[in-house]
């Protein structure tokens, strides 16, 4: 989870100082130690009360990595391009661990069945990690990449939900499924809908990587 989030992050920053915005690079933020993108709430406290409270659905964020999009060469195309670097990220990390279990074989019994452990988590969160934040909603990466690619006018109102964004992901992935169950009714499509990508995409990396 630490590999996946701070290379998630620091995949923005990065991106943004190749196309013209250093902000992130200045600031210290295009790093891989992971505690320059912890952020109190969103990486310990959220997920942590999430847990405690049985939640139907877990999730947190990091520090949001700063970027001027107006100091961007092309601000709408770069801005596309900064966004979806993350999850861009997450899939390369999928994908190195798929092609890491071919090493398997070539361990002993006790260290093959870790690092078999290991890269499995690897691959299932950080495919989790992308399908999430390409969710269409600011301020997750989907919601700034449709920003990016809608008519100007329809792209500025969807980013008047940004501030709103959490809240609106707290009620369609938590506070929605319980009222559900609650009713007797299913209301958790949203989160089915990611589960099946997510699984379809687990699928996709394994079979182009040979592991079925």
């Amino acid at each position: 989870m630490i590999i996946a989030v701070t290379f998630h992050e620091t995949a923005h920053g990065f991106v943004a100082h190749l196309l013209g915005d250093d902000t992130a690079w200045r600031l210290g933020r295009v790093s891989f130690n992971p505690f320059k993108h912890v952020d109190p709430f969103g990486t310990i406290l959220l997920p942590g009360l999430l847990l405690w409270l049985h939640s139907p659905f877990v999730f947190g964020y990091a520090k949001p990595v700063p970027v001027n999009f107006r100091a961007l060469r092309s601000p709408r195309r770069d801005m596309v391009l900064v966004a979806a670097a993350g999850p861009a990220m997450n899939i390369a990390l999928a994908i190195a661990a798929a092609l890491a279990f071919h090493l398997i074989g070539y361990l002993p019994a006790p260290g093959a069945q870790w690092l078999a452990e290991n890269l499995k988590s690897a691959l299932i969160i950080n495919v989790v990690l992308a399908v999430f934040n390409l969710f269409p909603l600011p301020p997750l990466d989907g919601g700034r990449i449709l920003v990016g690619i809608l008519p100007k006018g329809v792209g500025a109102y969807v980013a008047r939900f940004e501030p709103y964004g959490l809240l609106i992901l707290i009620g369609v992935f938590i506070v929605l499924p319980l009222l559900g169950a609650q009713l007797g009714v299913d209301l958790s499509v949203i989160s089915r809908i990611l589960a099946v990508s997510t699984r379809a995409i687990i699928e996709v990396i394994l079979q182009v990587t040979g592991n079925i």
